[in-house]
């Protein structure tokens, strides 16, 4: 049976000053998992898009998504003209500073309602007002789908000026009952628990080798509902925590090596992408782990969407790296 996956969150306008000086625009976010997907899915699946978009931006992202004959693009909204727009400029291979001068209205029930029967519903929020709560509920109350959620949206505001910044997911707990993925980095994970005090200093730097909380909060988050918790670990790979027998079993999936690295922008989201595949198609959380690495891995290789393989070129990639 054809299997249907939802992609859920904005696709800003993307200006890039790369860590090596050079500019790139492009629409990003949900653009980087729904693209990947489409290719993985070619032959057997359909790629939902989900996202509201201004009207002068909505042509170019139908085009965008036009090669792809797999994407249904009828959940791109543009009727209220709100959009998001966004300024990255990154200081290294990993960090960056951020600024955001539109910002889309949140998705609510009401957009995915038509989608119901999809698979999987994958949201990647960049800003914690993107998703409404009560879509997450929606979802839990009338579809079978399984919900993957970045956490990179409600660990991140936006101020009055339009600069963003880290921030505490506070209201976890009201979240986490319907998320059945979880997928964070490691910074993102510190934002996360609350239990002690962490190693971040004024500047917002956070000292990458330090997972002393993971386990602790990997059982936290279980308790609450999740099925599994990917934390990634920047070029290490991931690891991901679930529960079997009663018992929290914690599972380290290396990433796919690259060469040299040229663009980072969408890792993390096309990494969301890899795990709705490995879910929906194989219901194996280390398969869904490796896929997602490796669709990370080829974000990096590249500025365009080219950088995306199909599935029996990702599977020979897969194959090489965790046979």
């Amino acid at each position: 049976m054809t299997k249907k996956i939802a992609i859920i969150g904005p696709i800003p306008r993307d200006t890039i000053l790369t860590h090596k000086n050079e500019v790139i625009q492009k629409y990003g976010c949900a653009t980087h998992p729904a693209i990947a997907l489409a290719k993985l899915m070619e032959d057997d699946g359909e790629v939902i898009v989900i996202s509201h978009v201004h009207k002068k931006d909505h042509d170019a992202i139908k085009e965008l998504f036009s090669p792809y004959k797999n994407v249904d693009i009828s959940g791109l909204d543009c009727s209220r003209d709100r959009g998001t727009v966004i300024e990255l400029k990154f200081l290294d291979q990993n960090n960056r500073l951020e600024k955001q001068t539109a910002f889309m209205n949140p998705i609510l029930p009401e957009d995915v309602k038509p989608f119901l029967d999809a698979d999987a519903f994958v949201f990647v929020p960049i800003t914690d007002f993107e998703i409404s709560l009560s879509t997450l509920r929606y979802l839990k109350e009338n579809s079978e789908g399984i919900v993957i959620f970045d956490a990179h949206g409600p660990t991140t505001a936006m101020n009055i000026n339009g600069s963003r910044e880290r921030k505490f997911w506070i209201d976890r707990d009201e979240w986490l009952p319907y998320i059945d993925v979880l997928k964070m980095n490691l910074e993102e994970s510190m934002c996360c628990w609350f239990k002690n005090e962490y190693d971040i200093d004024e500047m917002g730097h956070y000292d990458e080798d330090n997972t002393e909380h993971l386990d602790d909060f990997g059982a936290y988050v279980l308790n609450k509902g999740v099925k599994v918790l990917y934390v990634t670990l920047d070029s290490r790979g991931c690891v991901a925590y679930t529960r079997k027998n009663g018992v929290v079993n914690k599972e380290f999936i290396p990433s796919v090596p690259v060469k040299e690295v040229i663009d980072t922008t969408g890792c993390g989201d096309s990494f969301a992408g890899g795990l709705a595949y490995g879910f929906a198609y194989h219901d194996d959380e280390i398969k869904a782990a490796q896929f997602a690495n490796t669709l990370g891995a080829m974000r990096t290789q590249g500025k365009t969407y080219e950088v995306f393989k199909d599935l029996k070129d990702t599977r020979a990639i897969i194959e090489q790296h965790y046979s």
